[in-house]
């Protein structure tokens, strides 16, 4: 039974238990017990106790022990990676590259721990010399709720910054993926960050509601489904709490006639199709220039026709490609609909789009592309969170903006083009938080990375991040000779 990390030690928790499932076999790997609201306030008040000190704490000596823990999470990465294939299910290369974002992660806010910087500013005052300052404090209590599909990446996301601003953290992983962030919790205090610092509730959604309703807790970070952040902003909006939601995306990509096709395609395949294609940050609606279209499409397809699907700890034999299974059976569920709504509708599936006979017996798709779209069907108008790629034909960059914009949605974006008029427009036009230039959809630790419409509120990555776990003070002082 796995347990619960609160004030330094596992414990037990008092609700539901519950089996984490390998998603390749279906296997039950381990079991853990669902936070009842009642362990949800041990943990943050074990938070809320531990922060005076941890927001005390010199802040280089709080960046020196994240960078502490990212060493020791470094040499436990075989351990870790392990994990992590086995109850999130993607190939262990691609867990490599999670780990790898990790615990970069990690130490990129421990180098930015001490560029957290205030302000002077001279004021005019009838009592004499005045001037203000404006002074960056902590928060307190910051309450992480990280999705299944990322687990230690998004789970970098908040800790980085949230603690070496000072701020104490109570996290929930989803509660198909626990098992690695608990290791961590560990690993962490074994690095030395100090109890209460960082704490781990398991659950679902009672545990997390619990968690964003608690009193003490100032600031919820979360990313997940829209429909999940929406309930979120509803609850934590009755305390005027800070919140950050990294929410859905149905990202498009646009590639014009001039564009590298070959750069292109393999970019945009990468990008669809890594992690079965369950990435809110994606390429999931290609829009493709009609000089260029059939070669896209001939070139796309030979790719994808590589890949073959299996357990993540198992590789391909070349020259195919492994890809793992969807996390749950849910999930295959949704994405066999969404497939059937568009075919029925008079979409074409080019290749894959079944499930597989000769794999173990786990949630397994075969990844597909399809054309012929219609604009009305969930392929087109739902974010679409598996290995699927819908490509359309566009007779010109106007087209192009004009449907790469019709979504609720507004995550990511990118252009394939070497014409800068159009590279300003893509920038200036497209509606989204984030556009790549020639580039894969990929969230880099120097950029903030977040969404417009209904992607989401607030910012991760990049300095702009800590502006999201500090408050921002004003100080006046007058009366100087």
């Amino acid at each position: 039974m796995a347990q619960l990390w609160i004030d330094g030690a596992k414990t037990d928790a008092s609700g539901a238990d519950r089996e984490v499932q390998d998603p390749a076999t279906l296997e039950a790997i381990a079991t853990v017990a669902d936070a009842t609201p009642e362990d949800v306030d041990r943990a943050v008040q074990s938070a809320h106790r531990a922060f005076p000190e941890w927001a005390a704490t010199d802040v280089t000596k709080r960046a020196a022990l994240v960078r502490k823990a990212a060493d020791l999470l470094d040499e436990h990465r075989d351990e870790l990676v392990a994990s992590l294939v086995r109850e999130q299910g993607k190939p262990t290369l691609e867990a490599k590259g999670e780990f790898s974002h990790f615990t970069n992660g990690l130490r990129f806010y421990s180098e930015l721990a001490s560029k957290v910087r205030g302000g002077y500013q001279p004021l005019p005052s009838q009592f004499g010399r005045s001037y203000g300052l404006t002074i960056r404090q902590p928060l307190g209590v910051v309450g992480a709720i990280i999705p299944w599909n990322f687990p230690l990446t998004l789970l970098a996301n908040k800790l980085g910054p949230a603690l070496v601003a000072g701020n104490t953290v109570v996290a929930k992983p989803a509660e198909t993926t626990p098992l690695t962030t608990l290791r961590v919790a560990e690993l962490l205090a074994e690095a030395g960050i100090p109890a209460g610092v960082v704490n781990i509730v398991t659950g679902a959604a009672e545990t997390g509601e619990a968690l964003v309703t608690h009193p003490l807790v100032r600031r919820v970070a979360f990313t997940g489904q829209t429909s999940t952040g929406q309930r979120i902003a509803e609850l934590a909006g009755r305390d005027l709490k800070k919140v950050s939601l990294e929410l859905g995306g149905s990202d498009p990509t646009i590639v014009l006639p001039d564009a590298d096709l070959d750069a292109a395609v393999k970019t945009i395949q990468i990008g669809r199709y890594w992690n079965c294609g369950q990435m809110c940050l994606a390429p999931k609606r290609a829009f493709v220039a009609a000089e260029v279209y059939d070669q896209f499409i001939d070139t796309m397809v030979s790719r994808v026709a590589r890949y073959a699907p299996g357990k993540g700890d198992e590789p391909a034999e070349k020259p195919q490609l492994r890809i793992g299974p969807l996390h749950t059976a849910r999930q295959l569920e949704t994405l066999q609909a969404q497939l059937a709504d568009a075919v029925d509708r008079g979409a074409k599936v080019l290749v894959g789009g079944e499930t597989p006979d000769d794999t173990p017996g786990g949630h397994f798709f075969q990844p597909a592309v399809v054309v012929d779209v219609p604009r009305d069907s969930r392929l087109a108008t739902e974010e679409v969170f598996g290995p699927i790629l819908p490509v359309w034909r566009v007779e010109n960059l106007d087209e192009a903006i004009e449907r790469a914009n019709d979504t609720p949605y507004g995550l990511g974006s990118s252009i394939w083009t070497r014409d800068a008029g159009a590279i300003d427009r893509a920038m200036n036009e497209l509606e989204t938080g984030i556009t790549w230039v020639n580039q894969m959809h990929y969230g880099y630790d120097e950029m903030p990375f977040g969404g417009t419409k209904m992607s989401g509120m607030g910012r991760e990555h990049g300095a702009e991040a800590l502006e999201e776990y500090v408050e921002i003070k004003s100080v006046v002082v007058g009366g100087l000779q």
